[in-house]
């Protein structure tokens, strides 16, 4: 009986090692028979030669099927968003716009300008420690010191114009238009780059969870996709659409991401990077926003700003005139704000709150920064003018100053800074393919004193006449001037001079004219001092009136009147 007994258990425990396997392993064959599998590579330039299997699955969706890769083999992800003064494209993961610092004495001065070889279409980023980061058409990553003074450069293969995010460990993730996504230590050396094998123009958005959003134009035609990344540079997932995708994605509290495509939906994603919902729009819109009862915002070129549920359906849409690509924002009082032909205030409900008017033939060209004080801050841009502006508006639609940034174009949105300076970057000035960063807010205690301008007043035109310039150094660091003549001549940042030394520029004016001269002073420090004015008038010099009849007369005979010849200059 023993021997029976034990024969019957080997024969299970046969049937348990090798015939349940065979079983199971036909089944997962037939399973996986209705799947494709993607073998991800990543390239030799990201330095890894891991390779990565996903699972291929298809989900009907009107019709259409549309892909979702799942990364089977997932890399921890422990690293989100840093807790810094401006730490990504508005602001936040929902893209609400809102500051936690206040700019109530931000008078409009601007505090340090950065002058970039190419235009500057990225937005800044601030690190806990006041670094700024932010992209270049000139092809590179930039991070300056908190006094405007360059900390170091990072080279890259096309224009930046994705906006960097900064993650909790200080890693900064953008992306590029040479089809790279990149993330670089704090120091500016590579930690890793990802090919996304196409444009990234959207700026990244880091979940909770450490998990890297971003979406790409392509790759190729009639298609764009939305990566999520784990932080080492390895795909977790990514979901295409059927058209590109400029949006930068937002993310709400329940890790759920939202973004645009130009296949005019606005796409729902779980975590896991399935489809939740998506709803249809009319036409090119912004990224969207979202409050905090979960409503999901974004502007359009149909001529509506939209709110939508959280579970995918309208909830309101608002005229907004000629339409809009400006990502809205969100005040604490629920407040939304969006702009192009004016800046728009809107009420959670769907109704008007007050419409900002600009300067004639201004347009909002940016998002809204919202300060803690409520304070909104945008840029302007102008088609038909040469100027554009960095306006300040109170929350009740009240204009509080503005300051001119450029004479063509910006996309650079507002960040808001720690002690309520505002960083904005401007495309190009003049015809010159250069970029400018400013910095806007209030002078430095230790910046030079007003430049002392002494000379000739009244003039004459074409004549040279020397002026004087004196500014005082709070710590006796020496000083550089910038002049202004008034005509278009300036004098880029000559010096050093020691503190309080006068020193003396010459200047003529080629045309009669009244002039402004104006003047700052900065030190060693980068701290830029105010500006000083002086007025001068330039007329003509004097031609003496027409007398044809006592012209005549003496050029008729050549000896008479020698005190008449005198008295009117006739020679």
């Amino acid at each position: 009986m023993e021997k029976k007994i034990i024969g019957m258990l080997v024969a299970i425990v046969i049937v348990i090692l090798f015939i349940f396997p065979t079983i199971s392993s036909t089944n997962i064959s037939a399973f996986l028979s209705s799947y494709k599998y993607n073998i991800y590579h990543q390239s030799d330039k990201q330095r890894s030669s891991q390779y990565i299997q996903y699972l291929y699955d298809r989900l009907s969706v009107d019709n259409r099927q549309v892909p979702v890769f799942i990364n089977e083999k997932s890399a921890p992800s422990t690293n989100e968003l840093i807790d810094s003064p401006w730490p990504m494209y508005c602001h936040d993961i929902q893209h609400t716009g809102r500051s936690p610092y206040s700019a109530a004495e931000n008078q409009g001065n601007v505090k340090w300008i950065f002058q970039t070889d190419m235009g500057i279409e990225s937005s800044a980023a601030i690190n806990t420690d006041g670094t700024i980061y932010i992209g270049s058409n000139g092809c590179y990553i930039l991070a300056l010191n908190p006094n405007g003074t360059e900390k170091w450069r990072y080279p890259t293969g096309f224009w930046v114009r994705s906006d960097p995010a900064i993650a909790e460990d200080g890693t900064i993730y953008v992306g590029c238009d040479d089809h790279y996504f990149y993330a670089l230590y704090p120091n500016g050396t590579l930690k890793w780059k990802f090919n996304a094998e196409d444009t990234v123009c959207s700026s990244p958005a880091i979940a909770n969870d450490g998990t890297i959003y971003f979406g790409v134009i392509g790759p190729g035609w009639e298609i764009g996709r939305l990566y999520a990344l784990h932080p080492n540079g390895t795909v977790k997932w990514y979901y295409d659409t059927s058209e590109w995708i400029y949006s930068s994605p937002a993310i709400d509290k329940n890790g759920t991401i939202y973004f645009t495509s130009n296949d005019h939906y606005l796409y729902a994603l779980y975590p896991n990077g399935t489809l939740k919902w998506r709803y249809g729009m009319g036409d090119l819109c912004s990224s969207p926003s979202i409050a905090d009862d979960g409503t999901i915002y974004f502007s359009c070129w149909d001529g509506y700003l939209h709110a939508v549920w959280p579970n995918g359906t309208r909830r309101w849409i608002h005229g907004i005139d000629w339409g809009s690509p400006v990502t809205p924002t969100i005040d604490t009082d629920g407040t939304i704000y969006t702009g192009q032909k004016y800046l728009y205030a809107v009420n959670p409900d769907g109704t008007r709150k007050w419409t900002f008017e600009m300067e004639q033939y201004q347009e909002v060209t940016t998002s809204i920064a919202i300060s803690a004080d409520g304070t909104l801050f945008f840029g302007s841009s102008s088609d038909v003018i040469s100027n554009g502006y960095l306006y300040a508006v109170s929350s009740d639609g009240i204009e509080l100053w503005k300051q001119r940034i450029t004479n063509e174009i910006t996309f650079s949105n507002p960040a808001i800074g720690e002690d309520g300076t505002i960083y904005i970057g401007t495309n190009y000035e003049s015809d010159a393919p250069i970029g400018l960063l400013f910095a806007i807010g209030s002078l430095s205690p230790d910046a030079p004193t007003t430049p002392e301008i002494n000379g000739e007043v009244n003039g004459k035109a074409g004549q040279t006449y020397d002026y004087t310039f004196t500014s005082l150094d709070p710590t006796s660091d020496a000083v550089y001037y910038y002049i202004e003549w008034g005509d278009g001549g300036i004098e880029d940042w000559i010096g050093p001079y020691a503190s309080g030394e006068t020193i003396t520029i010459s200047h003529s004016w080629s045309e009669k004219g009244d002039y402004t001269i104006q003047a700052r002073a900065k030190d060693f420090d980068n701290n830029w001092g105010p500006w000083g004015e002086l007025e001068v008038t330039m007329p003509h010099s004097y031609e003496p009136p027409h007398f044809h009849f006592i012209q005549w007369l003496l050029g008729r005979f050549l000896h008479a009147f020698p005190i008449l010849r005198h008295l009117i200059e006739f020679v």
